[in-house]
């Protein structure tokens, strides 16, 4: 698919949600437990740049979403707690075997062909999917200093595409970016990201 045509057809969604059918997919939003996952671990290390290593930066950042969300009364689901590595098919069945819930995945971006590439993204994959990426990326607009944000459209992706529940995957910041690098490498820019994926999260509730 050209990337041309992935911006119609993501542009047609986001249509789709802010003028088609926003009160359907809010109802269909309705959760008590979020699963939370951290990229890569153990063995996979992710991405590695400026000695900043994507597994450790995504789980530190995932516990302190969960700790966020408890706080605000929401049941949680870690697909790892500490660096193990899990197949992604796995961290798709865990999810699925949680009801009423979404996915919320946690990396760190890459582009050492482009290392002026910054901003966090949020990856997702069909409608309901997008109705919490879009939750997502008004909360990072908001709160989250990278320079930008952005919504992409993810066929491939296993976590999203094999997650029954709402699901997205955001892409914290890139660490070939060296200032993203550097932010995300603070303990308090680190617990912003986390406070802006709990209020994204919060916004796509069904009231």
């Amino acid at each position: 698919m050209n990337t041309g045509f992935q911006r119609l057809v993501s542009a047609f969604w986001v249509l789709l949600v802010v003028w088609g059918a926003p009160q359907v997919l809010r109802a269909q939003l309705r959760f008590n437990t979020v699963v939370i996952d951290a990229g890569h671990g153990g063995k996979d290390p992710g991405t590695i740049w400026y000695h900043r290593v994507e597994k450790h930066l995504a789980l530190d950042v995932a516990k302190r979403v969960e700790t966020g969300l408890r706080a605000k009364g929401f049941k949680t689901v870690m697909t790892r707690r500490h660096d193990t590595f899990v197949e992604l098919s796995q961290r798709a069945r865990l999810a699925n075997k949680v009801p009423h819930s979404i996915f919320v995945s946690v990396h760190f971006n890459a582009n050492a062909r482009s290392p002026g590439s910054k901003g966090a993204e949020m990856h997702y994959f069909g409608p309901k999917g997008l109705y919490l990426g879009q939750r997502l990326n008004t909360a990072f607009d908001k709160h989250v200093q990278l320079g930008c944000t952005r919504l992409v459209p993810r066929k491939r992706l296993v976590v999203l595409r094999e997650t029954k529940a709402p699901a997205v995957l955001v892409e914290c910041g890139y660490l070939t970016h060296r200032t993203n690098s550097w932010l995300c490498s603070l303990t308090s820019h680190r617990q912003t990201i986390a406070n802006a994926i709990v209020a994204g999260i919060l916004a796509s509730q069904a009231r």
